[in-house]
């Protein structure tokens, strides 16, 4: 039961105040370790393939032991101290987790650049929360990029972890973290990570392949709390749900293009290279920054439903066990 409490506590928490920038955060440690041991893994297994995906794999075992372990001897020593030391400390540690607000207010900086049409700071904006190149993207392609944003990340940076949270606490939630962030770093397929980078991606698509789709199904109900079209959303979840290089980015993005009647999706420039993709939604009007709210609106009710679902559930066993 403290590990409920812990969970809603630092899901509150983080909608409250969000990520101060004087607080150092794990996430960036994570970052911070993966950059130095891919420096250390390179300049030991060389560039042949077969180098680089044995020193990606030995990559994400460090990663994995080091985000999973030192969580979990915190917790430890400070539950031989006090049982409420650790409730404190797994609450914390939850807080650092979830990305909701976060989330919310660095794309919500694209929307405001937008609406006082500033391109250029808009495209800088968008810059900091996506991956593809955004120095010549026109108005709608950064408008698509905050929505396109939000509604992938409100799976793999809310709903992932919060399901990983209720199944083995803190520090499975900080497991998944570190691969997430692996994916985030090092699991592309152009030519520097092709080899390296593959355990991760593939590890990635693993772990986000059910919370995905739950996210998916919980964002269509939000999308009908809302008044959004949620038939609609349905529609297109069916539809065009792997129309994405990823098996799961899709699933909350075609939610998104079907309940907001917009097409999200197509090619995109990364590191400078095209990179074709298909499209997801129908083009039924042009998407425009008030979309940018909306999504953000979808991904709190979604991340509300969702920890209540899992909530219920997870007292549902404490009966059942009891």
């Amino acid at each position: 039961m403290m590990l409920l409490f812990a969970i809603i506590a630092g899901f509150i928490l983080d909608l409250l105040i969000g990520d101060p920038r004087w607080l150092p955060h794990p996430i960036c440690l994570i970052g911070n370790l993966i950059s130095f041991l891919e420096k250390l893994l390179r300049s030991i297994v060389g560039k042949s393939s077969r180098g680089l995906l044995v020193g990606g794999a030995v990559l994400v075992i460090l990663v994995l032991t080091f985000s999973f372990c030192i969580p979990f001897l915190l917790l430890a020593w400070a539950e031989k101290i006090n049982p409420w030391l650790s409730f404190a400390l797994e609450t914390f540690m939850c807080y650092q987790i979830f990305a909701t607000r976060c989330l919310r207010e660095e794309s919500m900086k694209v929307y405001t650049a937008l609406r006082n049409n500033d391109l250029t700071d808009a495209r800088m904006k968008l810059s900091w929360i996506v991956g593809r190149d955004t120095k010549e993207l026109t108005k709608s392609e950064v408008t698509k990029g905050a929505v396109e944003t939000v509604a992938e990340n409100t799976a793999d940076g809310i709903i992932a972890p919060m399901l990983y949270m209720f199944i083995g606490g803190a520090p499975l939630a900080f497991l998944y973290k570190g691969i997430n962030t692996m994916d985030s770093m090092v699991g592309y397929k152009n030519d520097k990570y092709l080899y390296f980078g593959r355990c991760a991606a593939k590890l990635d698509d693993f772990a986000n392949y059910i919370p995905a789709r739950v996210a998916g199904l919980c964002m269509i109900v939000a999308a009908y709390l809302l008044s959004l079209d949620a038939k609609k959303a349905w529609k297109i979840f069916k539809r065009d749900r792997y129309n994405h290089l990823s098996p799961n980015s899709a699933m909350t993005e075609s939610v998104t293009a079907g309940a907001l009647h917009i097409q999200l999706g197509g090619g995109h420039f990364y590191f400078g290279k095209w990179v074709p993709k298909d499209t997801i939604g129908d083009d039924i009007r042009q998407v425009e920054p008030e979309d940018i709210v909306q999504t953000n609106n979808l991904m709190y009710m979604t991340a509300v439903l969702s920890i209540l679902v899992f909530a219920l559930i997870y007292l549902l066993e404490l009966f059942i066990k009891s």
